[in-house]
């Protein structure tokens, strides 16, 4: 069985197809969570990892936000919600998603006690993890146990023009990392036409691109 399994989707279609396109034939996906905000395709992007088949979906922090109509950090994030939610029209799709799926061996979770999970972050594991939520792609072993950060296809935070996830080979129990480049201009220029405030354009031109 192959899985694909991706998080922090963030409104970017284009990105999320074309991650599609890359991974070709799966058996089953793993989304684990944050379709929504930033990006200017929230309804779509739900639209679409929902029609994904066999596909199970976690609970991410911007789903909550957005089911809760509230967002209480007074940072960039909270320029976009104010943005994207009111166009948000997809609120029965994402309410009551699980927050935890174990599968193979693993917990898929959005992240571990609500922490950005980083290679050196300290950490003591209870069991096999596969997580998002920090936009940074890593494996890492402690304890016995391994953890792998699926990262970003939406937003990376260390290059904006490249996409993240993960393969996993249920039969020979291995998962592969994977990273593939798209056209982020794409988002940039959507951003402008549909009148995202000027801060949240410069978040997404002023991040590196790995060229």
């Amino acid at each position: 069985m192959r899985a694909i399994i991706f998080s922090d989707i963030h409104g970017n279609l284009p990105a999320l197809e074309k991650m599609l396109a890359d991974a070709g034939h799966a058996d089953r996906y793993i989304c684990l969570g944050d379709i929504v905000n930033y990006g200017p395709w929230s309804n779509e992007c739900v639209d679409l990892v929902f029609s994904l088949p066999n596909c199970s979906v976690i609970e991410g922090n911007h789903e909550a936000y957005f089911n809760n109509n509230d967002y209480v950090s007074p940072n960039i994030s909270k320029r976009f919600f104010d943005f994207c939610r009111p166009n948000f029209d997809r609120c029965e799709k994402i309410a009551e998603l699980p927050k935890k799926l174990e599968w193979e061996g693993y917990a898929f979770t959005h992240t571990i006690e609500n922490g950005r999970i980083y290679p050196d972050t300290k950490l003591s594991l209870d069991a096999n993890h596969i997580i998002g939520h920090s936009h940074h792609q890593f494996k890492t072993e402690n304890g016995g146990f391994t953890l792998y950060n699926s990262g970003s296809v939406g937003q990376n935070r260390l290059y904006i023009n490249i996409i993240n996830y993960l393969v996993f080979h249920a039969d020979e129990h291995q998962v592969e990392m994977r990273s593939v480049a798209y056209d982020e201009m794409l988002v940039i220029n959507e951003m402008r036409q549909r009148g995202y405030p000027r801060e949240c354009i410069d978040y997404y031109n002023n991040k590196q691109r790995l060229n």
